[in-house]
């Protein structure tokens, strides 16, 4: 995936400052591979198979948006997280028909979270778009409709069935719906988002 790097978690937080999102991560046995803080998104990514004991990249980008963490954080409510992973999407033979995680190695490469919850998650390519789930489940359905990515008349698929086959699409519309920055994204001079710089990396 041209988008990020293979194998890699990416989490932006917003309400969470940098330091103390990293101290989140790096006490849960994840520590960064590289952070950065721009456009009030903190960031940071993680080699998807490094965390010890089974830690879920995912599970902490959830759990930061709820009450677990509220002694570092003065607005826990206003907390939300945006996750995307580079992980293949799973092929298990549930993996296509029911929205819940079913392998560690595969987490669903998009959740929204606020408030302790996934409100928006599914899968990139090959149409995966069209199985969305969470609480708000349709939040990016217009600009996915726009695109051509979901819905009942798709006809870049059926003139380029290539089309969108890593993701790199859903995920500029991903970026520049919630105004990531980047990098840790790398969308090219096409994608809004790239025009944030991102802040110091270690």
């Amino acid at each position: 995936m041209s988008w990020l790097a293979p194998n890699t978690f990416a989490t932006f937080c917003k309400g969470l400052t940098l330091p103390t999102m990293s101290a989140i991560f790096t006490e849960a046995g994840l520590p960064a591979l590289a952070t950065g803080e721009s456009s009030g998104w903190a960031w940071a990514t993680h080699d998807a198979y490094s965390a010890p004991g089974g830690a879920s990249g995912w599970g902490l980008a959830r759990d930061i948006t709820g009450y677990r963490y509220a002694d570092r954080v003065s607005h826990p409510d206003r907390v939300e997280t945006v996750f995307l992973a580079s992980t293949p999407a799973c092929e298990c033979p549930h993996g296509q028909n029911y929205m819940v995680p079913h392998c560690a190695e595969h987490p669903f490469q998009f959740i929204y979270s606020r408030g302790g919850f996934e409100m928006t998650y599914f899968n990139f390519g090959r149409r995966r778009e069209s199985r969305r789930a969470g609480g708000t489940a349709d939040l990016l359905v217009r600009e996915l409709l726009d695109a051509g990515i979901v819905g009942r008349d798709v006809p870049k698929y059926d003139t380029d069935p290539g089309f969108n086959a890593d993701g790199t699409h859903t995920v500029r519309i991903i970026a520049d719906h919630f105004g990531l920055p980047s990098p840790p994204l790398g969308l090219g001079p096409a994608g809004s988002s790239t025009a944030a710089a991102a802040g110091p990396q270690p």
